[in-house]
């Protein structure tokens, strides 16, 4: 490490030390901690709000974006000590946010200046909370056959159309967009909008999973007019963003629905007892340990794929590989999870079950969603199969 990274490091984990609360430095205790800003997001725990403003302020909500999008402008040696520091504390993330994991980076990337500069130093300090309107009820697997009309009125677009599984659209101040403008093509004719969801006409009806929970909506725009200036990129060039932004989004796939209060080993350790130091079950101990390679080679090529789109490599054909592995990866903690937890993870609500006993559950339940947000299983490894691996289709 260079001196000026030993440099970085100390000063940064004094700011830590002064700056993140005590409360901010202990385990979620489930999805209600998470923090997602936006304009109406009410805050639980007011060290969280300050935690939230103190990292927004120094961007490092967003440590490698640019500085002059609010960012914190950090090398990428330097967000790994920054995040390495973090760790080191146990702080909690400051903000969750579609507009860090998927809007931001393709903004970066395909916004002109005077979109960058509204949009991403608002979303860095989570004061606006977006959603993403992708799939319809006709055009979910098959994206690009998706069908809510946009139409050029002069001075602004007319939207018409629904989407579906809008994850949190009843909560969001945004929505970035995908529309068709054009009806004589299929992929070329699909521009990419910004949305105001207070706009006349824009309606959201939550829908309930088998979790219990309500992420996902149904999003339905009628007659909604949009300023010229909120199409981001050229006009009929949205499906390249889109396809862009599902490599970042599929990225993420992996640690949705996990149960956020515990690690599956300290989780095991607690439930099936050890022997000589190592879990008491053989079995489950080997597959446990073949989980957490996975888990770490995983996150290594993310890490590789991000770094090589960031300098400008095409990597557009890893998010499906992505997608499948971290969906499939999810998937199999959770199942390890509830064989651990054994029949402490049978509970649905009751005193008899503890808060980790139940997020346990619902977590797994929620990790079946998995095979199917960004992209269906099935039609990802079609795209492996044939953009990968260069197979042909035999019929």
């Amino acid at each position: 490490m260079t001196k000026d990274l030993e440099t970085f490091r100390t000063e940064t984990r004094a700011w830590l030390e002064e700056n993140c609360p005590p409360s901010m430095r202990t385990p979620m205790t489930g999805e209600d901690d998470a923090v997602w800003g936006g304009k109406n997001y009410e805050f639980k725990n007011p060290e969280a709000k300050l935690w939230l403003e103190r990292m927004g302020a120094k961007g490092w909500t967003a440590p490698t974006w640019p500085a002059e999008y609010g960012g914190g402008g950090l090398s990428a040696d330097e967000n790994r000590v920054l995040q390495s520091e973090l760790k080191r504390i146990n702080a909690r993330q400051p903000l969750f946010s579609f507009g860090i994991w998927m809007l931001g980076p393709v903004l970066l990337e395909y916004a002109n200046e005077e979109q960058k500069k509204e949009h991403l130093p608002k979303i860095v300090r989570g004061e606006i909370r977006w959603c993403q309107g992708y799939s319809e009820p006709g055009a979910g697997s098959d994206l690009a056959g998706l069908q809510t009309k946009c139409e050029d009125k002069g001075d602004h677009w007319l939207i018409n159309g629904q989407k579906v599984w809008t994850s949190y659209a009843n909560y969001a101040d945004w929505c970035f967009c995908l529309v068709r403008t054009d009806t004589s093509v299929k992929h070329e004719g699909i521009s990419f909008v910004l949305i105001d969801m207070t706009t006349k006409g824009v309606e959201t009806r939550p829908i309930k999973l088998i979790s219990g929970s309500s992420p996902f909506c149904e999003t339905f725009f009628t007659d909604v007019k949009v300023p010229k200036h909120q199409m981001v990129g050229r006009l009929n060039g949205g499906w390249e963003i889109a396809k862009r932004l599902l490599m970042y989004e599929r990225t993420n796939i992996s640690g949705f629905g996990s149960n956020t209060r515990v690690d599956v080993v300290d989780l095991a350790k607690k439930h099936v007892g050890l022997e000589g130091g190592a879990l008491e079950d053989r079995d489950l101990r080997a597959r446990i340990a073949a989980h957490k390679m996975t888990e770490r080679a995983y996150a290594l090529s993310v890490q590789r794929a991000t770094e090589e789109a960031k300098a400008g490599g095409n990597v557009s054909h890893m998010a499906s590989m992505f997608k499948v592995a971290g969906a499939t990866l999810n998937q199999d903690r959770c199942e390890l999870m509830v064989e651990a937890a054994g029949n402490r993870a049978l509970g649905w609500a009751g005193e008899g079950f503890s808060a980790d006993d139940l997020a346990t559950t619902r977590g797994w339940l929620r990790s079946k969603g998995n095979s199917i947000e960004g992209g269906t299983t099935e039609i990802n490894l079609n795209v492996v199969a044939k953009r990968v691996l260069g197979l042909r289709d035999t019929q």
